[in-house]
């Protein structure tokens, strides 16, 4: 994992350009790793368009396995083609690869500690109207609880490639979460991920917002707002939630009166969850949780679900006042 030290950027540096979808990235990444390595497969349930694996698929079809809606057979074969030295990427929806094949994920790649990485998309309520059989909420507990496991939530595109590129030169399990609506992209150009790094906008003295995934730039929005306003907030992206950045944890929690986690993802077992675990037993420090809080999601569009669970800068904005004083 290395050493490095923990990256940062000026605020003003974080400007939003645009909005493109993690899973888009997601497939044009896998594009780019099978034109240069030949051991590159790639398997899916049967969601190849949506997924976006589909793309590799037309370009690679002796590279490709669409297993059908079987996700257990997903996670088996993918653990067998590791075993014949081929580097697999399973996709599928996040609830169904998480929950449905489990049991596999665990008992296969992970207690065997096998080179799989599982890709899923679709993750969290912003799935929209499919409701909430087909929004996952729990998926990153599921992953994070399983030894050997790595944890990635990418805040956005730009970040996703990268990501890709770097789990397939990593060694081990690794989980990652994608998701299907477009995002802003708010990584700054020159930014490099690194695997257990997180990236630090801005450190506040008054608090930080500790975010993943689509969370990162409602914080972004929502620290502008506080600052504006004489509330020096920070924002940090903890893109790797397992394991954590505990250096840049420390740092930011000594800096500030109170540490806020927000997540597309609910409040047990999730970020919120990591977080405080880490800061209890090493720099107690009062931590507030943004996320959904104890609940199933339900069918509507992206933006209204966001603003039913409070998933918006303006609720960040206004909880972390309420918590300040």
């Amino acid at each position: 994992m290395g050493e490095r030290p923990q990256q940062s950027t000026p605020a003003a540096q974080s400007t939003v350009k645009k909005a493109i979808a993690t899973r888009d990235a997601y497939g044009e990444a896998l594009l780019e790793l099978g034109r240069q390595r030949k051991d590159i497969v790639v398997l899916d349930a049967d969601l190849s368009g949506s997924t976006k694996t589909g793309k590799f698929a037309k370009a690679f079809p002796d590279r490709f396995y669409n297993v059908g809606i079987s996700e257990q057979d997903l996670i088996g074969t993918a653990s067998g083609l590791s075993l014949t030295g081929k580097l697999p990427f399973a996709s599928t929806f996040a609830v169904f690869e998480t929950g449905r094949a489990w049991e596999q994920i665990r008992q296969t790649v992970c207690y065997s500690n096998l080179n799989v990485k599982l890709v899923a998309t679709h993750s969290g309520i912003t799935v929209g109207e499919d409701g909430a059989s087909h929004q996952s909420v729990e998926d990153v507990a599921l992953m994070r609880v399983l030894p050997n496991m790595t944890v990635i939530v990418p805040a956005d595109a730009h970040e996703t490639k990268q990501v890709i590129h770097a789990i397939a030169d990593s060694y081990g399990p690794f989980y990652v979460r994608l998701g299907r609506a477009k995002v802003p992209v708010v990584m700054p150009d020159d930014y490099t991920f690194q695997i257990s790094k997180s990236f630090t906008f801005h450190l506040g003295k008054d608090a930080n917002i500790v975010a993943m995934g689509i969370m990162v730039s409602a914080a972004l929005e929502a620290a502008k707002i506080l600052r504006d306003e004489g509330i020096d907030v920070g924002v940090i992206n903890m893109s790797t939630v397992k394991p954590l950045d505990n250096e840049a944890l420390l740092k930011a929690s000594s800096a500030c009166r109170l540490i806020v986690t927000a997540e597309e993802h609910s409040i047990i077992g999730g970020l919120g969850s990591a977080v405080s675990e880490f800061l209890s037993e090493n720099n107690p420090t009062k931590v507030l949780r943004i996320g959904i809080k104890d609940d199933f999601g339900c069918s509507g569009t992206s933006d209204e679900l966001l603003h039913l669970y409070g998933l918006t800068a303006d609720n960040l904005v206004r909880s972390i006042k309420e918590a300040l004083a």
